[in-house]
């Protein structure tokens, strides 16, 4: 009985080696996850704008009947064009030279 007794003991520390670390840094983990999917309130502007745009023109336009060349310039256009702009500007900011 006692080695069965000491193999449970080194599997009990061999697990605690493994799986400790991971729960004590869960905590930490969260916060930075949370910083990942922090958003500001222009992000959140500009993503819910995205979304909500394209599906008020194609409501408007109904380009599953006709006119889908339209539908995209109008819908995706400004979309598309205004998340460049952004991916630029923020690249002019961040440059360092």
């Amino acid at each position: 009985m006692s080695g069965m007794r000491e193999i449970l003991i080194l599997v009990v520390i061999i697990m605690a080696i493994f799986f400790l670390p991971r729960v004590i840094s869960r905590g930490k983990e969260k916060k930075q996850l949370e910083q990942v999917f922090a958003l500001s309130g222009k992000m959140r502007l500009a993503i819910g704008t995205s979304v909500f745009w394209p599906l008020l023109v194609a409501a408007v336009i109904q380009p599953w009947q006709k006119n889908m060349p339209l539908f995209l310039y109008i819908g995706f256009g400004p979309v598309a064009f205004g998340w460049v702009m952004n991916w630029v500007l923020h690249g002019f900011r961040n440059f360092k030279g």
